[in-house]
């Protein structure tokens, strides 16, 4: 009998974000990718982290982690899971070079980093790893093939089949064909983000054209493009349209700006000195001789456009004569944030140009009929499929029904799930906490109650009700005071607080009466006062906060 191996599922099934998994043998484990999620809608939260207790448990038998690519949801926990241990991180030139960013900007020591090339063949702890090149919208993605006493298992990273990229850099499926006809793949874990939506995505090649008509549509506008700061290719296309059209190119965003010099040292960006120009000298241009790239498409309060939305940025202020082209697609979650930038730039007299109206973006992920492809290529004894909403895992599922698959033979898993794969087949066997760990800008962790608590100040508001009680005549020092905010309007608060004051002094003289109670019991009965009180009169539940103290 062969080895077994386990797969543990720690994040990125159900949901776009946080992608990690392990896969381990005779207790040795190699991570794959270690991403974060966008938080939608908590308040005070930075990011989503995996929840690495699992990790953490068995932090000695780490091997290393293995980065697909460079996007955020791929790598953005690493600077938190590097804090605790120490292990090699694998990935290609440019995604390493973005870790490091990342690791420095969050004062983190680096680990020891293994630079992987196309078609590198390295033993990784128990594994014989192989890594195939993949397009994607961010540069030198990797397919990995882990060769285990099972046979082979490939995970596909997030991938396209464009036929034309930019960088000419093209998946290779042949290479997964000559694998599937010998040895033969046992088990393929592949990206569902585009698995319901039919047909083939379009090639980033085509995404020029568009942009090169906006420039030549708008010649006597200053032209503001904001991209993804990792999409190299897209940031080349706005070059070479600026330079055919003989503007100077301004690049805004610390990330952005990192990210472009680092591309262009490893030759991924081939961009002339003599069309870059400082953004100290973009007040003495004209617009016409312009293009501005930046951060924030995604309507990041922080970045770029946000800040020039808002009037704040300290190089750029938005005119009437401006164009502002949003070359990307709204992340699912940042579709109300994106669109209230949209409403905040027109108010500025903007004009936006966006991927509704224009080929200006296409996405990095293949749809259902380049899903098709990677199976037929790889032609798997088992599936999984990864990445994406549980609605994209199941249309991925469904696809490898048609295509012949049968069910005993696919698994359908969600965050926290331990596969199992041995000489009998696949079966799921028990499950790890799949909880979000929140962290603020800090990189401190935010609790469920924190969060709760901020929710509900944010939606109800507060009461604040402070007493002082006289430990000897077990009687009131003096009155109550109170506070409140964000429950009632601004001209009755005066009254409700004095109304509250009152009614806590009358219940606790008349409980207290010589008799002594605790802090607790205190507490108690100032809550369950003010509650009643604000209750039975608005039928408002906002959040009470009693004080007590006992001199």
């Amino acid at each position: 009998m062969s080895l077994p191996v386990h797969l543990t599922f720690l994040g990125g099934l159900g949901e776009i974000g946080r992608n990690c998994a392990a896969l381990e043998v005779d207790g040795r484990i190699v991570i794959l990718d270690c991403g974060q999620l966008f938080p939608d809608d908590l308040p005070g939260v930075d990011a989503v982290l995996p929840d690495f207790t699992w990790i953490r448990e068995r932090s000695t038998s780490i091997e290393g982690c293995i980065i697909t690519h460079a996007h955020e949801d791929h790598i953005g926990a690493l600077p938190q899971l590097l804090q605790e241990f120490s292990f090699p991180v694998y990935g290609s030139a440019f995604t390493v070079g973005m870790i490091r960013g990342k690791l420095k900007s969050s004062g983190v020591s680096e680990p020891d980093f293994i630079i992987v090339q196309d078609y590198d063949q390295l033993a990784i702890g128990p594994f014989q790893c192989e890594f195939l090149p993949v397009t994607h919208s961010t540069p030198s993605g990797l397919m990995t093939i882990f060769d285990t006493p099972q046979g082979l298992i490939v995970h596909s990273s997030d991938f396209k089949l464009d036929p034309a990229p930019i960088d000419n850099r093209l998946t290779d499926l042949a290479r997964l064909e000559e694998l599937s006809v010998d040895p033969g793949i046992r088990l393929l874990l592949a990206d569902s983000t585009n698995a319901d939506s039919p047909g083939f995505s379009a090639s980033e090649s085509e995404v020029g054209p568009a942009i090169q008509q906006v420039f030549e549509e708008n010649g006597e506008q200053r032209i503001i493009v904001g991209v993804f700061s990792s999409h190299i290719h897209r940031i080349q296309q706005i070059a070479d349209s600026a330079d055919m059209t003989g503007r100077k190119l301004v690049v805004l965003g610390p990330s952005l700006i990192r990210n472009f010099s680092l591309a262009r040292e490893l030759g991924l960006l081939k961009i002339s000195d003599t069309l870059l120009e400082g953004e100290e000298n973009l007040k003495s241009l004209q617009p016409n001789e312009v293009c501005v790239i930046c951060t924030g498409s995604q309507g990041e309060e922080r970045a770029a456009l946000s800040l020039m939305a808002q009037g704040r940025h300290r190089a750029l202020t938005v005119a009437a004569s401006d164009t502002i082209v949003f070359s990307s697609h709204p992340i699912p979650g940042n579709e109300s944030a994106v669109f209230r930038l949209h409403n905040k730039l027109s108010l500025q007299g903007a004009r936006l140009v966006h991927s509704r109206q224009l080929g200006i973006h296409t996405t990095g992920h293949g749809k259902a009929d380049e899903l098709r492809s990677l199976h037929d290529a790889s032609n798997p004894e088992f599936f999984i499929p990864v990445h994406g909403e549980y609605a994209h895992l199941a249309a991925h599922y469904r696809l490898a029904l048609d295509r012949g698959m049968s069910s005993d033979r696919l698994l359908l898993c969600t965050d926290g799930d331990r596969v199992l794969l041995n000489d009998s087949g696949l079966s799921r066997t028990d499950r790890v906490s799949s909880e979000y760990v929140m962290i603020d800008s800090a990189g401190v962790v935010v609790s469920e109650p924190l969060l709760e608590e901020r929710k509900r100040l944010s939606e109800e508001g507060f009461v604040l009700v402070k007493v002082k009680i006289d430990s000897k005549r077990n009687c009131l020092f003096e009155s109550p005071f109170v506070e409140t905010r964000g429950w009632i309007e601004p001209e009755e608060r005066n009254m409700w607080c004095v109304e509250i004051a009152d009614e806590v002094e009358k219940v606790l003289s008349q409980a207290l009466n010589g008799k002594k109670y605790s802090e607790k019991e205190l507490t108690r009965l100032i809550r369950k006062t003010t509650g009643h009180l604000v209750g039975n009169r608005t039928r408002r539940r906002p959040a009470l906060v009693p004080i007590v103290e006992i001199c």
